[in-house]
């Protein structure tokens, strides 16, 4: 006995003698303390993070080397030879790093980017601010090769919230996550011609960019992981952490056409709450002014499609060449506000929170209504006293352009609890957010001929003729119609709950498990009586009361993660999760990934397949409305959508929506051959099952009408590529090189569109031909002293459109094109740095030509009057000479010039 207890004692000893204590500050080159610091026993799962003052502590093993990571700042590698080492992080040069610790992904420890099974895009907040873009969604437009987001030409609703994508996917099939919860849903339905058609997504330019630590990108089907919505991917957004320092900046820019201004300031600045916590804190505050890019509009084209006569119409455009209209970008203001925080209440547990509130104000208008749409009845000219000329003498209607006015207000926030207790790391959290949107039409009419009964003012009744005794009828509308409007809104919120539950169990084998239980209301707020009644205020009819309300939904999610580390080299995770919906029923869907790494973990071979699900969302199920919209060769006409649940689809025995299904594959490769060069090669394809589109039109007794469907199945495949070479020394400068691109393989629709649905070539151009074929980007960032220098090129590919009303024989095709974009940062002091960015330096802007699909489409192209009535149906007769109605691949605005001051307090 004595021999075992003497046993036991020497093991004890000989495993102290064998650990040591390691501690220190990690700070950046200014000796501000960096918290969230990644500190790593290299070659073991043994780590720890820095404090919010930059600390840390950790037992390692006799002769151990430290590996301290952060993202935005370059990988050091320490020696563990004394008991304290402090460390100071130099900012990289740009570049994404493979050393770079990810925690979406997966459900167990968080992996570098080398580890991880599955392509992930890390962006720093010091990359999203390099490319001078105002908004979040347009920096991600020029830093990720998959990710897509234009500018429409027609806004309406649209202009609050522009519809972005990854992999061609469109809108809906991209999760976005506020550090690792779930965002609410804008309450915005796409409608319009336009990519993202039928769909919805999260507001991410709401996100002020300036409140952002990181952006984590991964380009994977994960339903598994995190329910409906992440077939195509999932952006997890990590909020900035820093108490002891922040920063005021202050932005201005300008088109290079002299109109589009914008102004902005922000403040990002934190505390320490307590003795063991922190608050970060945001303030932003925008204003963008309206840029205009009209085409010349043909006179001919118009004259046919009303019915006017030419010289009226000439007349017109003689004064104005463009008709009037107003398209290219709307005017918008903003104002948001942003927190996140968190307190150590003991030594194992942790409360965090976070909360946002933006509201965005923006105006945009609808196409000129110009003298020759309408005709006019001599004896009620109702339309001279709305729109006339001002000329009480020889009064005559000069047109109109409505406006349309929109109120956005959004907001998350979250509340949990983190707690680690025997190995066991458990997470508690609740999530709410929500959105909403309410519209209003100004210098627009209700043109309904609708008769109502006059009122005596003495008896309240009927007024009588006195003669005939007959009541006296006057028109409710036309010439007594208002001016102004409010067609409505519609909202969206949601209340999340979540528990997730690791730990590690040993050196190889790491578990995860959850649930998630969310409840979601969709809700659509009818309009004044003037903006519905009859054809509703013109240019946007208002929500009619019987297709207003408010609808529910809840769902329950559980999970369960393995991830098993064969060898040091060779992992292996697994994944499944189990959904039931309140309204249409229960999926289970599983996630299988593995990597292998060899030669000193310079290559890693990675790979996964999966299933996944989208639930329909609440919007697709219950929206049913009336909208105005160009049909060529008849202006603007007025259509419905109509909802499955409707009486009027029992009628047309349309069936209720069901979730979508799909699998995905990825194969990839990363690899980093040598100290400053890394580059990734990943390969998708995605299979969606009963996709859910917004269908064409179709003649029905309840008019023309449009409905949604599980139409059918449809395939996506490419390829990702990223590298970065950084950190080469010209003089006593730095230089770095970065290339990304996508390459679209195949993005079409693979099954038969079901029995009774209708989808054009139109709408199939939309979904799947839209966005660019390829799209690369090439850049380089130079650091000398104060300065710092980056010039990037985005090369968007060629996209087609089959648009609506051109001749089958033909397609649109917009040409490839490179935008270039220069950045100059100049560091005065310490605390002052001036930010010069020239985006799209050389004024390019979309370019599309016509292309036959035959020897019919040749022979059109060869008739320089047929040609033009091609131009006419698609541009309306020249209004969108430069995008087409349906929109393009890039902006139409051109050279924009931007300037900013940002001061570190």
């Amino acid at each position: 006995m004595r021999k075992i207890t003497l046993l036991f004692f020497l093991l004890n000893v000989t495993f102290m003698m064998a650990q040591r204590e390691v501690s220190g500050i990690v700070k950046d080159k200014t000796g501000t303390p960096l918290p969230g610091v990644n500190v790593q026993e290299k070659g073991t799962k043994n780590g720890i993070s820095t404090d919010m003052n930059g600390s840390y502590k950790l037992n390692v093993n006799e002769g151990a080397t430290l590996v301290f990571s952060y993202i935005g700042f370059t990988t050091v590698t320490k020696p563990a030879t004394t008991a304290i080492i402090n460390v100071d992080l130099e900012e990289e040069s740009g570049g994404q790093k493979l050393e770079e610790v990810v925690v979406t992904g997966t459900r167990t420890a968080p992996r570098s980017n080398t580890t991880s099974a599955l392509p992930i895009d890390v962006l720093s907040s010091k990359d999203l601010t390099a490319t001078g873009q105002a908004t979040f969604d347009k920096a991600l437009q020029y830093r990720i090769p998959s990710f897509n987001t234009v500018n429409t030409p027609v806004n309406d609703a649209t202009s609050l919230l522009d519809p972005y994508e990854i992999r061609n996917m469109g809108p809906s099939r991209t999760l976005i996550l506020i550090n690792g919860k779930r965002k609410n849903l804008s309450s915005l339905l796409y409608v319009q011609t336009s990519p993202g058609r039928g769909e919805t997504g999260a507001d991410i330019s709401a996100i002020p960019t300036d409140a952002i630590e990181r952006v984590e990108i991964l380009r994977d089907g994960a339903s598994a992981q995190y329910g409906s919505d992440a077939i195509a991917g999932v952006m997890n957004i990590i909020l900035k952490k820093n108490h002891s320092d922040g920063s005021l900046t202050i932005r201005s820019g300008i088109t290079g056409e002299g109109d589009g201004e914008m102004l902005g300031v922000t403040l990002n600045n934190g505390t320490t709450v307590g003795g063991n916590g922190f608050l970060n804190y945001t303030i932003d505050f925008s204003k963008v002014n309206q840029a205009n890019r009209p085409g010349t509009v043909d006179a001919e084209g118009d004259a046919g499609d009303f019915g006017a006569p030419l010289a009226e119409v000439q007349s017109f455009l003689a004064r104005r060449p463009d008709a009037g209209n107003i398209n290219g970008s709307p005017e918008t203001a903003a104002a948001k506000f942003l927190i996140n925080g968190g307190n150590d209440l003991n030594d194992i547990t942790q409360v965090y929170y976070n909360a946002a509130y933006v509201y965005k104000k923006v105006n945009s208008f609808a196409n000129y209504r110009t003298p020759y749409w309408r005709t006019l009845d001599p004896a009620n000219p109702y339309l001279n006293d709305f729109f006339g000329n001002g000329d009480d003498a020889n009064p005559s209607y000069d047109g109109y352009v409505p406006t349309f006015e929109g109120d956005l207000n959004d907001y998350n926030a979250t509340l949990g609890f983190k707690t680690t207790k025997n190995g066991w790391n458990t997470d508690m959290s609740i999530t709410t957010g929500g959105n909403s949107q309410t519209y209003s039409v100004n210098n627009s009419v209700n043109r309904s001929n609708i008769k109502q009964s006059s009122i005596d003012p003495d008896t309240g009744l009927p007024a009588v003729d006195p003669i005939t005794g007959q009541v006296i009828y006057t028109n409710k509308y036309q010439e007594n119609s208002p001016i102004s409007f409010k067609p409505g809104g519609t909202s969206f919120n949601h209340i999340v709950g979540n528990i997730d539950i690791s730990k590690t169990l040993s050196d190889h084998i790491s578990i995860g498990f959850g649930s998630e239980f969310r409840t979601e209301t969709f809700g659509v707020q009818a309009g004044d009586e003037a903006s519905w009644e009859g054809i509703g205020a013109d240019s946007f009819a208002g929500n009619r009361p019987e297709n207003s309300g408010k609808w529910n939904r809840y769902n329950f999610g559980a999970y369960g993660d393995l991830a098993w580390d064969v060898t040091k080299d060779f992992l292996i995770n697994g994944t499944v999760r189990y959904e039931d919906y309140s309204d249409f029923g229960d999926a289970t869907v599983w996630k299988l990934s593995s990597r292998y790494k060899f030669l000193d973990d310079k290559v890693t071979l990675r790979g996964s397949v999966s299933t996944g699900f989208r639930a329909p969302t609440l919007h697709q199920i219950y929206t049913q409305k009336s909208q105005y919209s160009f049909v060529p060769g008849q202006g603007i006409q007025v259509s419905g959508i109509i909802n499955n649940i409707s009486p009027q689809a029992r009628q047309l025995n349309i069936p209720q929506l069901d979730a979508e299904k799909s699998t995905n594959i990825t194969v990839g490769i990363g690899s980093k051959p040598f100290k400053n060069f890394n580059f990734t090669l990943d390969y998708y394809n995605i299979k969606v099952e009963d996709r859910i589109v917004l269908g064409d039109k179709q003649n029905t007794q309840f008019g023309s009408v449009a409905w949604f469907s599980n139409s059918f199945d449809t395939r996506t495949s490419g390829l990702d590529v990223v590298m970065n070479y950084n950190n080469i020394g010209i003089g006593s400068g730095k230089l770095g090189f970065n290339l990304s691109g996508n390459i679209t393989f195949q993005n079409e629709r693979i099954s038969p569109v079901r029995a009774g649905d209708s989808f054009s070539q139109t709408l199939e151009s939309l979904m799947f031909t839209s966005r660019p074929e390829t799209k690369w980007i090439l850049g380089a960032n130079y650091e000398i002293g104060k300065f710092g220098f980056s010039l990037n090129n985005t090369y968007f590919g060629k996209t087609t459109f089959n648009q609506d009303g051109l001749n089958a024989d033909l397609k649109t095709e917009f040409i490839p094109k490179i935008v270039t974009d220069l950045g100059i940062t100049f560091s005065a002091t310490e605390k002052l740095t001036l930010a010069f960015n020239v985006n799209n330096i050389f004024n390019v802007l979309p370019e599309w030509k016509f292309v036959a699909e035959n020897a019919a489409g040749s022979a059109i192209l060869a008739d320089p009057a047929q040609v033009k009535t091609q131009y006419n149906l698609i541009t309306f007769n020249g209004r969108y000479s430069q995008v087409t109605y349906d929109g393009s691949h890039f902006s139409q605005l051109g050279t924009m010039l931007n300037l900013s001051l940002n001061y570190k307090f």
